[in-house]
């Protein structure tokens, strides 16, 4: 390994404050996402979380502050395939969805490809290489709908790392994945972060995972209450963020169960 150089943040938020008419969803903001990290954005509904993601990703335009995606101010960024993005997919699937888990995968390459041009061997082995990463090659060819929720958001993942992207954006993504698989996709998340080294910003409301599998935390509503590290988040006092008392529970990794 060489010597260690800083580099900049990938994702740049200072002072970002965003209204619906008089109402203040976001406040204030100043983040730093950095190359390498596994952020967890949590805060209770209604925070901002899902503002903030649509803010990054230029679907909505802040009212004050200044954004930077890879030291590009935002209204000037065009690298978007730089930034994979998986929403809150698997509960609303069609079991009768016409399209294979290889031709879900498939479409994450069309920024890449083109829509109409087809796929070569190149792009074809990328697309294996990426299920394989995601432990589903060997379900290419069953039916999207056919798969468990855990399973679509699997294939919903390798889509967005196809084209392997600097960043992973993924908003509640265990939002109708059965329980006995939340666990086992935040394991995937560690495992793609750690080996593969790609960023991820996790947005959730399971305070719990903030603590296991994440390295840091920036706690969201309307205001940033904090953002540190996943060890300083289990020892601060959540009650004002959430109104109420709230109890840390992590997720012990090698035994399946809480503690």
């Amino acid at each position: 390994m060489g010597e260690y150089i800083l580099e900049d943040p990938i994702v740049k938020v200072t002072n970002v404050s965003l209204k619906y008419g008089n109402q203040t969803i976001l406040e204030n903001i100043d983040l730093n996402i950095e190359k390498g990290e596994f952020l967890g954005l949590v805060g209770p509904n209604g925070s901002g979380k899902s503002t903030l993601i649509k803010t990054l990703l230029g679907l909505m335009t802040p009212n004050q502050g200044d954004i930077e995606l890879f030291n590009k101010p935002l209204n000037k960024f065009r690298q978007w395939e730089r930034i994979g993005f998986v929403s809150q997919k698997a509960s609303s699937i069609n079991t009768g969805f016409p399209a294979t888990v290889y031709e879900v995968v498939s479409m994450g390459l069309y920024s890449k490809v083109g829509l109409l041009r087809f796929l070569n061997r190149k792009h074809k082995r990328k697309i294996d290489e990426t299920l394989e990463s995601v432990g589903m090659l060997e379900y290419k060819n069953r039916n999207i709908g056919e798969l468990s929720g855990g399973q679509q958001q699997r294939v919903f993942v390798a889509r967005a790392l196809v084209s392997e992207p600097d960043i992973l954006i993924l908003d509640e993504p265990t939002v109708g994945v059965d329980t006995s698989s939340v666990q086992q996709f935040y394991q995937l998340l560690t495992k793609l972060n750690q080996e593969k080294l790609i960023t991820l910003l996790l947005v959730t409301h399971d305070v719990g995972v903030m603590t296991s599998y994440v390295s840091n935390v920036a706690c969201l509503n309307k205001t940033l209450h904090f953002h540190g590290t996943s060890k300083d988040f289990q020892e601060s006092d959540l009650s004002s963020l959430y109104g109420h008392d709230v109890q840390v529970i992590t997720h012990d990794h090698e035994h399946g169960g809480r503690h």
